[in-house]
């Protein structure tokens, strides 16, 4: 099984210092051997990914919490927008269906009463070796 076919990824990436840092995300296959999920532009991964690209991942569960024996797997990865956001968009509604729909609406609720509520306006790819 690949890392892509994990419901719940830990992603981690890493501080100008060297410090790491993780969080749970959905993750789907791309048709050119890559994957991706989707984030803000100005979410910490998508500004740490900016000053170094490498990063680790390993199957997880929806609190992040890594599964007893998951494998590390490392990466590079890189912030995308337009039609390459667009195709990962895809990817992840198709892999998780329903669920996509209920989070759009609960960051839409979110907007009503925080102004910085958040968009899925930029996607990760990750390249592997």
């Amino acid at each position: 099984m690949s890392i892509s076919d994990s419901k719940y990824v830990s992603f981690t990436t890493f501080k100008k210092d060297g410090t790491a840092v993780s969080s749970p995300v959905w993750i789907a296959p791309l048709p050119d051997g890559t994957a991706g999920f989707t984030t803000d532009a100005t979410s910490g991964k998508a500004k740490r990914l900016r000053n170094n690209p490498k990063v680790t991942m390993q199957a997880c569960d929806v609190r992040g919490r890594v599964k007893v024996g998951a494998e590390t797997v490392e990466a590079m990865a890189a912030a995308v927008t337009g039609d390459a956001h667009a195709q990962v968009q895809a990817a992840i509604k198709a892999k998780y269906g329903f669920m996509v729909a209920l989070i759009g609406l609960g960051t839409k609720i979110k907007g009503v009463f925080k102004k910085d509520a958040g968009t899925t306006d930029t996607s990760i790819i990750i390249t592997f070796p």
